[in-house]
């Protein structure tokens, strides 16, 4: 490793970097797609399971009103379904449904396909060879935090 390139320097070029590609591929949106708020709600619906509209936004740290806001809209159009909760009954569970799930493997599939239409435009064969290299590594660095 040479002088000018240590730990801490390759640490802040590439918190840089990858935190550039992450905020730019979240924030381009496609006409019809989630919102941020929205895709969140969907992610921690698919990963925990039914849960309470209390307990996802204690989650993303939002106010119940907030992401009562956006369960309506979720609700509306069919991505996620309200039910009584088995063991009390004044409370609801909100579950994703399969045009939920449908919905947030689309938006992954989206960026996917936004980050390959970047990288066949402007990059040689060198540099998607050197890409693809770094990617298991940053697996690996992520797994490591």
């Amino acid at each position: 490793m040479s002088d000018e390139l240590t730990p801490a320097t390759l640490a802040t070029a590439l918190l840089a970097s990858v935190g550039a590609l992450l905020r730019r591929a979240r924030q381009t949106r496609v006409e019809g797609e989630l919102t941020m708020p929205e895709r969140a709600a969907l992610s921690l619906l698919d990963r925990a399971g039914p849960t309470t509209s209390a307990a996802l936004a204690r989650q993303e740290q939002i106010t119940a009103q907030a992401m009562g806001a956006t369960l309506g809209g979720l609700q509306a159009r069919g991505l996620i379904e309200r039910s009584p909760d088995p063991q009390d009954g004044r409370r609801v569970v909100l579950a994703l449904t399969d045009a939920g799930r449908q919905a947030l493997k689309d938006k992954r599939s989206a960026r996917t396909e936004l980050l390959a239409l970047a990288l066949a435009d402007g990059f040689t064969p060198g540099e998607l060879e050197q890409l693809a290299a770094a990617a298991p590594l940053l697996d690996r660095l992520a797994q490591r935090i």
